[in-house]
């Protein structure tokens, strides 16, 4: 039986494996170092470790949709773009 009934992929469920695997690194980080010191960066906001999170993960949806719309398969690319654009994220906003 398990999930068989939603037609999930590998590939989906790494996905979803990975979204939880960031919210416990963050949930561990805020932990031990909780605050997460905001930063008024580029965007002019102030933006913790969380907001940082979530803007990097809300960007890399809208990277992937995109690829998808415009170029299809494989998804090697928006994969790469995702990175660099959630260090960017982490580092200047």
């Amino acid at each position: 039986m398990g999930l068989s009934w939603m037609a999930w992929t590998w590939p989906t469920a790494a996905f979803f494996i990975f979204i939880g695997l960031c919210f416990v690194a963050m949930s561990v980080w805020e932990y031990a170092d909780p605050g997460g010191g905001p930063r008024h960066g580029i965007l002019g906001l102030d933006t913790t470790r969380g907001d940082r999170l979530f803007i990097s993960l809300l960007g890399s949806a809208f990277i992937f949709l995109a690829w998808l719309g415009l170029m299809g398969t494989p998804l090697w690319a928006p994969l790469g773009l995702a990175l660099v654009y959630a260090v960017c994220v982490f580092r200047w906003v």
